[in-house]
């Protein structure tokens, strides 16, 4: 089974803007979603971008973090594993700190390749619409591959 990876931090374009970006188990960005207003939820975008029924029709998985904890509810076969939450009143075991820890492992990759794409400094002055923001995200998104694949 391939690997997708998804974090919950989302690349942020603008102020009030984000989106939510996949990468194969290296790092290399493969997907980007639409940018949505940054108030919607993780759990919302993936919803409606519908990420599950995508990734569970190719047969892949992913690892993401507590952004998206519950959109995943397939106890048997889960497509995406996310880590164990803690608060002050339920403290985590060891076992689920370790566990957390070998995802944390395994998304340090995904952290390198959204950092790629935040390199572009027009992300950080944008003011536009969704559709002109999300058509400049893909655009950055091949150009981003091409010069992190050189």
């Amino acid at each position: 089974m391939s690997v997708l990876r998804s974090s919950g931090s989302s690349v942020s374009c603008v102020q009030d803007q984000g989106s939510r970006p996949l990468t194969d188990e290296r790092g290399r960005l493969v997907w980007i979603s639409a940018a949505r207003p940054g108030r919607t939820h993780d759990n919302t975008a993936a919803r409606h971008d519908h990420i599950l029924a995508h990734l569970r029709a190719a047969g892949l998985g992913a690892l993401a973090d507590l952004g998206f904890r519950g959109l995943d509810n397939d106890v048997r076969d889960p497509v995406i594993v996310t880590g164990f939450h803690a608060s002050r009143t339920h403290k985590l075991t060891a076992g689920q700190r370790n566990a957390n820890r070998v995802l944390a492992i395994g998304r340090a990759p995904v952290e390198h390749g959204f950092a790629h794409l935040k390199n572009w400094r027009i992300l950080a002055k944008l003011r536009t619409d969704p559709a002109r923001a999300t058509r400049l995200l893909r655009a950055l998104l091949v150009l981003t591959n091409l010069e992190v694949n050189r």
